[in-house]
């Protein structure tokens, strides 16, 4: 007949002497205890850790313990995911035996990978920002494509906002003493700015171009 509790007894010593400085107990019934798992120091010094907590269950090793992630550092949330899929595929391949050691050794080497990891993500991080800046930057050189629709839409702002500055130029000339318009030629006016300018976009409706270049070319011939 199996004696757990002594087989319990037995792998706690041997964990107590193999992990001095990350073992703790922290009950005795149930049986229950935490190994802070570190991994070895990265390109740049970087690490990763994780405490697993861990508790017998009175028939361990024919039945599997208890375990969770209590804290981890420098730990994503896909990392804790793998973390805890690898125990479950540990715990299964090792049942029947006091498995531990074997559990957290794997977890040790999966921290390992993880900071072998960090480089590259951190090179993967810094090409997709630049590849973003250059979409940005393309995206100002090359500017909105003009529709007839869109331009019509822009020129009817446009225009209105030049009408108002010729308004507010047409009244300070005015105080100035300068000769008024009629009535009839400031609608006329008005008029030209709907009518004008539209011309180009007739033979086709997908004309790339910057609106601010655009804007710029046109308040030039306006004003």
């Amino acid at each position: 007949m199996t004696d757990y509790s002594e087989e319990q007894r037995n792998e706690l010593e041997a964990l107590e002497s193999i992990y001095p400085d990350s073992f703790t107990v922290l009950s005795e019934n149930p049986t229950t205890f935490t190994i802070t798992v570190t991994s070895e120091a990265g390109e740049n010094g970087e690490t990763v850790q994780t405490t697993l907590k861990f508790t017998y269950r009175e028939k361990y090793p024919d039945e599997t313990p208890l375990y969770e992630i209590v804290s981890q550092e420098n730990l994503d949330d896909n990392d804790v995911t793998d973390i805890i899929k690898l125990l479950e595929q540990q715990v299964e391949e090792n049942l029947g035996m006091v498995m531990i050691f074997t559990l957290v050794s794997a977890v040790q080497e999966k921290l390992n990978e993880i900071v072998d990891q960090i480089k590259t993500r951190r090179e993967e991080e810094k090409k997709q920002k630049e590849r973003e800046a250059e979409e940005e930057e393309k995206q100002r050189f090359h500017g909105t494509p003009v529709t007839i629709e869109n331009f019509l839409n822009w020129k009817a702002k446009f225009d209105a906002e030049l009408l108002e500055i010729k308004r507010k130029k047409m009244k300070e000339e005015e105080q100035a003493g300068k000769n008024k318009l009629s009535g009839k030629q400031l609608f006329e006016m008005d008029h030209n700015l709907d009518t004008s300018d539209i011309q180009f976009l007739e033979e086709g409706n997908h004309i790339s171009v910057s609106f601010s270049v655009l804007h710029l070319s046109y308040l030039s011939l306006k004003v």
